[in-house]
Formats: C-alpha cells, structure tokens, sequence
C-alpha cells in the first residue's frame, strides 16, 4: 500500500467511514466505545468512550478526557492485536482486540551524506545518546491536549520526499526504516504547528539539526528535524498553524527539508494517516 492513500482512508473524524463502533449500550444504537483512523501499522488511533471510563490499551492506561477521548498506537511493524480493556464508571467493562491493517513499505538509497553522519565518531555518538534521552523523556510526558483528536494539518507545502516505514539505505550502508515523512522544500519555508501543543523541546542536535518538538497531550506528539531558524521556545503554547521554524538542511540532510515525526509517547508513528489537509506532491 502506498504511504499516501486517498485522504479519506486517514481522516479519522467522528462520522468519517473509518470510524469502527466496536461496542453499544445497551439502551440502543448508542456507542460506549469507538474508534477511528486508518488502523494500519503505524497510525494513530483514537478512542472516544463515556465519561469517566479507564482505558489500558495494551499494558497502558490511556489518558480520557472528561469528553471520553482517548489515543494509542500501532507499531509500524506489528502484526499482534491491541487489547482495549475499557472499564466503564457504572462498573461494566468491555474488552476488544484490534487488529492493525498490515503496509507495505518502500526501500529508499540517499546518497552524499558527510561521511561524518553516517557513521559517526565515539564522541558525536556519546552526544547522540545524550540528545536522544532526552528527547525520550520529553516524550513521557502526559498532558490534557485533545486538538490533535480533530486531526492533523501539514506543516508545510512541499514534496514529498521521504515516506515513513521506508527502508533506508543511507551511502550504500543499511540503516533503521525512516520512522517519519521528509518534506522538501526551499531554505527558510515557514513551518507550521499541525495542532494546539506546549514546546517540550527546542534545541540544535547533531543528526536532526535544529529540532523542535511539540506536545500535542495525551502522550501525542510531532517533531521537525533540519531547522535553519527555531522559531519557539520550550514551555510556549503554540496555536495550530502558528509558524514555528523554518526549513533548512541541519544535521544529517542532504538538502533542505523538514523531517515530520509523530510519537505516542516512545511509539514512533505516520503522521501523513493522522492528517485532514491535502498532502503536498510526492517525488
């Protein structure tokens, strides 16, 4: 399956056909628990139940908004089933396996890298590490945001250049699959916050250059990799559409592009399934 099918598989608005109902009061044709997005391997899903419900999703407990909103996500990889345990304020419960849709996924060969960046010295590794954790910590976080549930805008016009779940082959060297969607675009295109968030993170690193990366609550969250300029700073709340940096060629790039990650909290996810604006042009 292409990394971009028609939009309306990955619009996950309440009423949109992908919506999945998977349980019913019993006074009638009510919903106590739905879900909807693209269900494939890598997507965002997102939960609505009844107020004051507790969801593990897996063996972790989602937050639930008072509105009964909640999230979680599929591996890009995974072929198990979620288990939602859903245990209800009136004291029934409901438990559900979902089963994610499987992708096929693409080889993509990037050549020209800074020998550098590729295979990096003792020291630029132990810096990796260090900026890695603490991108991992920031991603523990959990907050109250609901607006990613109302789906995501792009970023930023541009082509896209990279899918996310493609094999990278990186100056002739197998490397990780690229866990994000590359957006090319000229030096100094604005970029843009796809939901409401809080800046957890804004920073200059040494494989993703200048990095920002937003909270959007519920342990969701999207990051840009390559800035030439951070526009926001950690512990700003940003509106959607407020424009937080600016393309360049940073860190590990061979030209200038934003690399758009999603997260649900560790969990690296598609945030091309998660979108409810028209996709920018594919390379």
């Amino acid at each position: 399956m292409s990394a971009f099918a028609p939009l309306d598989r990955r619009m996950f608005f309440l009423g949109c056909a992908s919506v999945v109902a998977v349980s019913c009061a019993a006074r009638g044709d009510v919903a106590r628990l739905s879900l909807s997005g693209s269900l494939e391997q890598g997507s965002l899903v997102i939960g609505r139940t009844e107020t004051g419900a507790k969801v593990m999703a897996g063996d972790k407990a989602a937050l639930v908004s008072p509105e009964g909103i909640f999230a979680f996500g599929f591996d890009f990889d995974q072929t198990a089933p979620t288990r939602l345990d859903v245990r209800f304020a009136d004291g029934s419960s409901d438990t559900r396996d979902v089963v994610p849709v499987k992708r096929q996924y693409e080889v993509q060969v990037i050549n020209g890298l800074p020998e550098r960046f590729v295979t990096p010295s003792p020291e630029e590794l132990e810096r990796i590490k260090r900026e890695n954790a603490m991108i991992v910590e920031a991603r523990k976080r959990v907050t109250a945001g609901i607006d990613f549930a109302s789906g995501l805008d792009w970023p930023l016009p541009g082509i896209v250049s990279g899918v996310f779940g493609s094999q990278r082959i990186l100056n002739g060297k197998p490397m990780a699959p690229h866990l994000g969607v590359d957006i090319a675009a000229p030096q100094g295109t604005p970029i843009h916050a796809p939901a409401d968030a809080l800046v957890s993170i804004s920073d200059d690193y040494f494989l993703d250059g200048g990095f920002t990366l937003l909270d959007h609550g519920h342990g969701v969250s999207t990051c840009y990799l390559h800035q030439s300029k951070r526009m926001v700073a950690p512990g700003d709340a940003v509106k959607r559409g407020q424009v937080i940096g600016l393309v360049g060629m940073t860190g590990r790039a061979t030209g200038p592009h934003t690399h758009w990650g999603m997260n649900w909290f560790q969990m690296k996810l598609d945030p091309s399934r998660s979108t409810k604006t028209p996709a920018p042009a594919k390379s």
